[in-house]
């Protein structure tokens, strides 16, 4: 399939999984699932659930119907539920990256942030929400296939967890407004607060294809590429895209002496950073089945997005 419309059906199908697997805006308390839904609903890239998808896709079957892994009952793995938590998670940690404590931001993929539309309690709790909501997704969809079920919370525990994406928020707090940052701690705050997160999306999805061991380690090795390249393009357009083009604030990095890579290294270097990650991120991808064309692309267009 041509990959405009792959990606087209990978994303109708993450918005129809979101609609279907998230508690309703009238589930009591409605406040709080309403406002789990408006952070989800606001859109964005759906990345990382379509990461899921396409590796999912690649190494097992059809991501858009069931992909073909047997669980040993007869039943295929379905990579949706995978999906639809990692995207969870994600919007988890937008609402609480944008709180008052953390980065204090107002806009969020074009709307206002879950603090401004609601209060900052709620979207304290929406964001507690979804994230345990992403566990919940796993444990109940892949109970059936208890080494999968298992290999899954590990996979995205570890990402989200102190180590890597929390930790690597911790860091970006840290670093602010810090004369003496050096590129290994910055290094440190993208691999985890951003890598973390795609490697694990796109292992997810090799987990729920079955695949082994060598395509499972080549799928994080790109992901942390891809996931580099993705922060240093931010932090690009961070420094030179306007708000509207963002749907974020633009300029607020600067504004609080965040360590970003356009900072410590220029924005000539910071785009050959981009560029070398992104390649490293193809070259890594193009040892899997078919060079894995659809993953191939899709990196090259986050490394030229305007938003």
């Amino acid at each position: 399939m041509e990959f405009t419309a792959q990606l087209h059906a990978y994303r109708e199908r993450i918005e129809h999984g979101l609609d279907a697997l998230v508690p309703s805006a009238t589930t009591r308390p409605p406040r709080l699932h309403a406002a789990m839904r408006y952070s989800l609903a606001a859109g964005g890239k759906r990345l990382r659930p379509v990461l899921v998808l396409a590796a999912a896709d690649l190494l097992g079957g059809k991501a858009d119907a069931l992909p073909a892994h047997s669980t040993g009952s007869g039943r295929a793995i379905d990579a949706l539920p995978a999906a639809v938590a990692m995207e969870c998670l994600h919007t988890y940690s937008l609402i609480h990256d944008d709180l008052p404590c953390m980065d204090n931001d107002d806009l969020r993929r074009g709307r206002a942030t879950a603090h401004k539309q609601f209060d900052e309690a709620t979207a304290l709790l929406a964001g507690d929400a979804l994230l345990t909501l992403a566990f919940q997704l796993i444990g109940r969809h892949y109970a059936g296939s208890p080494a999968l079920c298992t290999a899954l919370t590990r996979e995205i525990a570890d990402a989200a967890g102190s180590e890597r994406l929390i930790g690597g928020q911790m860091e970006d707090l840290l670093a602010e407004r810090k004369a003496d940052a050096t590129a290994a701690e910055l290094e440190f705050i993208h691999l985890n607060k951003t890598a973390a997160m795609l490697s694990a999306s796109l292992v997810t999805g090799g987990l729920c294809s079955g695949a082994t061991e060598v395509q499972l380690a080549t799928l994080r090795d790109a992901g942390r590429h891809l996931g580099l390249a993705f922060q240093i393009v931010d932090d690009i357009l961070d420094a030179t895209a306007d708000t509207a083009t963002l749907g974020k604030t633009a300029g607020k990095d600067a504004k609080a002496g965040k360590t970003t890579y356009v900072k410590l290294h220029g924005l000539d270097a910071s785009r050959r950073h981009a560029r070398e990650q992104s390649d490293a991120a193809k070259s890594t991808l193009a040892r899997l089945p078919g060079g894995a064309p659809f993953l191939t692309t899709l990196v090259e267009n986050m490394a030229k997005r305007s938003s």
